[in-house]
C-alpha cells in the first residue's frame, strides 16, 4: 500500500475531492486536518522544500488575514511569512499531499495523480 498523507481542511472542497480521488484510486491516506491539528514550523518548512515552493507561493491569497496583515507586501521574510501560517493555519494553501518520493500542493485536484504514477 502507498504511504500517503493529505493534509487537508474538511471545509474545503478542493481538498474533499482531492481527498475522494486518492479513495478511488484505492489509496486510504492519513489524514491531517492542519486546521485542528496545527503545522509545526518545522513541519511546515519541510513540506515547503519538498514541494520546491517559496513561502510565498503556499499563501492562500484567498484568505481574509492575507489582506489584513498586508502578506502581499514584498517586506515579509520567508521565515515571517512561515510564521503567519503557522499562527493562522487558514493562511494555507491547499490540499498539500505527500508520499514517500514527492509532495504537490494539489491544485487542481487532479494533480494528485502524478504522485500515484
Amino acid at each position: 500500500m502507498l504511504d500517503v498523507t493529505i493534509y487537508h481542511n474538511p471545509g474545503c472542497g478542493t481538498c474533499r475531492e482531492t481527498l475522494s480521488i486518492l479513495r478511488e484510486k484505492g489509496v486510504e491516506p492519513r489524514i491531517v486536518e492542519y486546521m485542528t491539528e496545527p503545522l509545526s514550523r518545522a513541519t511546515l518548512e519541510t513540506l515547503i522544500s519538498a514541494m520546491g515552493l517559496r513561502p510565498r507561493d503556499l499563501l492562500r491569497e484567498k484568505d481574509p488575514q492575507y489582506e489584513t496583515l498586508d502578506l502581499a507586501n514584498p517586506r515579509w521574510s520567508d521565515s515571517e511569512l512561515v510564521g503567519f501560517m503557522v499562527e493562522s493555519p487558514s493562511l494555507i494553501n491547499r490540499p498539500i499531499v505527500a508520499t514517500p518520493t514527492a509532495t504537490r500542493l494539489c491544485r487542481p485536484p487532479i494533480t494528485v495523480l502524478e504522485l500515484l504514477a
